[in-house]
């Protein structure tokens, strides 16, 4: 009897010295920085709006919005467009670095962060990279549309 191993392939990105990932199932794609839109918004993670293909897509400063430092070299950015709840939106990161496929046994979770944003941690090899959830980096939006 064989067991059958769960993997998962993960978009790797780096904000400042940091890496975090994304399922790459919710990604959608992934641009060239180009400078959103303002738009007045309570959220101050919210960039603004960029029009990808015809539909406005709201642009999140990710860095801002986890409370980390990030590379302010404006032309080496991308812009990751992940889908939430069947919505596209955009995050801006510094660097895209690579997709890797990681086991189950990789991941744990944290039982003491109380935080939506941050699915779990991908232990690969003397890496520590945060997995987020689009879910939760994106609850907000839900409650801007009100």
């Amino acid at each position: 009897m064989s067991e059958e191993v769960i993997t998962r392939q993960l978009v790797v990105f780096s904000l400042g010295e940091e890496e975090y990932a994304l399922p790459i199932a919710d990604v959608h794609e992934i641009i060239r920085y180009t400078e959103p839109r303002s738009v007045a918004s309570s959220v101050s993670c919210i960039r603004g709006v960029i029009s990808l293909r015809g539909k406005i897509v709201p642009v999140y400063d990710l860095a801002s919005r986890l409370g980390c430092a990030r590379c302010e070299d404006v032309a080496e950015q991308k812009i990751v467009i992940v889908e939430a709840a069947s919505q596209l939106a955009g995050v801006v990161v510094d660097d895209v670095d690579e997709v890797i496929t990681v086991d189950a046994d990789q991941l744990e979770r944290l039982p003491s962060a109380d935080e939506a944003a941050i699915d779990s941690i991908v232990k690969l090899d003397d890496r520590l990279i945060v997995l987020l959830s689009p879910a939760g980096l994106f609850g907000l939006s839900a409650e801007i549309a009100a």
